[in-house]
């Protein structure tokens, strides 16, 4: 424990800023890094809690914060997903170490989850949005993933969105990202027939020898989508949990079986486009009593600890399996979250900060 004027001094603290707003793909140089400093001590009376960051994850939603805030274009703003600011710190979800707190629920030395500042160490003024870490037998990373905003994503996604029973066929594109990866595996358990999609020979090997999924295919070979999907569901797809939009989201709607089920949780061909892909084939959602329904985590985050109860035994009995891509250091973020939007990863992407 640090004495009160060691936590006077001055320590270094490394950042990630965000340059400005950004048209088209993100690139590293639209961030940069920048050393500066900071006391480890909060204002006398401050509700705050002062950090340590130990893990950052890097998501596809971090992309449309890369944006003007501007509700005409139809990017609609939540508690967290505020766009950035331009010369500040960029933001998301983290796994922390709390070093001082000036708020009742929480300690020195408690292990967090939540949203966070992409530097070594934040003052979170709104810590009610934390979540305490309880179980701490698995990888404080996981928090970032299978555990954290992906893992519960997942969970609401497909078991409270789609309703699935036992025999249905599952189509989960972006399959071998954070929150495809264990749709498919959660629907392996449940019985299902599932197929996914990813961008990578290497991918496809992985969902289908380290995830459990029937059958795999690298969207990039295949020249006629709606033909790949009817080669591998012949009779038509009853849930479809939604990751890519665009031209996947077309061809998947005409191979959806009547009352089939859309869990539209993103969209990630889209939030690089200037002007949004049309889609042609929405009439299909008539004819075939189709159920399209978006979703945020935020909607289900009183769920939480029933998707613990239920995921980690799965861990610890090793049913579900999860693959992480972790960049050491804060300095390798930029190229870590750009990343994402090439499909450079393999699993779900995190930025290693400090491994305490």
């Amino acid at each position: 424990m640090a004495g009160s004027s060691e936590k006077e001094a001055l320590v270094g603290n490394k950042r990630v800023i965000f340059k400005d707003f950004v048209s088209g793909f993100p690139k590293e140089s639209d961030m940069h890094v920048t050393t500066g400093s900071v006391k480890l001590k909060l204002p006398e009376g401050s509700r705050a809690v002062l950090v340590k960051n130990l893990y950052l994850s890097c998501d596809p939603y971090m992309r449309n914060l890369m944006k003007p805030q501007d509700e005409s274009s139809g990017f609609v703003i939540t508690s967290y997903t505020t766009s950035y600011t331009p010369g500040s710190p960029v933001s998301g979800f983290g796994v922390a170490k709390v070093l001082e707190s000036g708020h009742q629920d929480f300690k020195e030395g408690d292990l967090v989850w939540g949203v966070t500042t992409w530097e070594e160490y934040s003052v979170i003024k709104a810590p009610e949005t934390l979540i305490k870490i309880q179980h701490t037998d698995v990888p404080f990373s996981y928090y970032t993933g299978i555990l954290g905003m992906p893992g519960l994503t997942a969970y609401a996604g497909f078991y409270k969105v789609c309703s699935p029973t036992k025999g249905e066929y599952v189509y989960v594109s972006s399959a071998a990202g954070a929150v495809g990866q264990l749709v498919g595996q959660f629907a392996k358990l449940t019985g299902c027939y599932v197929v996914g999609s990813a961008g990578s020979k290497e991918k496809v090997h992985l969902l289908k020898n380290k995830f459990g999924f029937d059958e795999a295919f690298n969207y990039k070979e295949e020249h006629d989508l709606n033909a790949a999907l009817k080669r591998y569901f012949p009779e038509g797809i009853d849930i479809y949990f939604e990751n890519v939009g665009g031209k996947m989201l077309d061809a998947v709607l005409l191979n959806m079986r009547v009352r089939g089920r859309i869990a539209a949780c993103g969209m990630i061909s889209q939030y690089n486009a200037d002007k949004p892909e049309g889609v042609s084939n929405l009439m299909n959602i008539v004819y075939k009593r189709v159920r399209v329904e978006g979703f945020l985590v935020l909607d289900y985050l009183q769920q939480y600890s029933q998707f613990l109860d239920t995921v980690i035994p799965y861990i610890k009995e090793g049913k579900i399996t999860y693959v992480e891509d972790i960049a050491e250091g804060l300095e390798s973020g930029p190229a870590a979250l750009v990343g994402l939007f090439n499909g450079r990863n393999v699993g779900k992407q995190v930025v290693a900060v400090s491994r305490e």
